[in-house]
């Protein structure tokens, strides 16, 4: 199932996320803007993980103490997903 989340605090508007929601797994991650190389690298490294797995990875990295970065917020956004499951 496709979700769409919109960001906060980052540069990145909004993160588009396909999660397999019989295994809690991520399909596939797409940032709409931030850091082209670092949001490709961040969404190739969470391909085909479970959830709870990227949110241990990634909740609270923290980008030039803006209290959140591009990978916190794909945490938040799978926490919020996780919970519509």
């Amino acid at each position: 199932m496709e979700y769409k989340y919109g960001t906060q605090g980052i540069c990145a508007r909004q993160i588009i996320i396909d999660v397999d929601e019989a295994t809690e797994t991520v399909n596939s991650v797409q940032f709409v803007g931030g850091c082209s190389g670092n949001t490709q690298g961040v969404a190739a490294l969470v391909k085909g993980r479970k959830i709870d797995e990227v949110v241990g990875l990634l909740k609270g990295i923290d980008c030039n103490f803006k209290g959140t970065s591009c990978p916190d917020q794909l945490a938040r956004a799978l926490e919020d997903i996780q919970s519509e499951i």
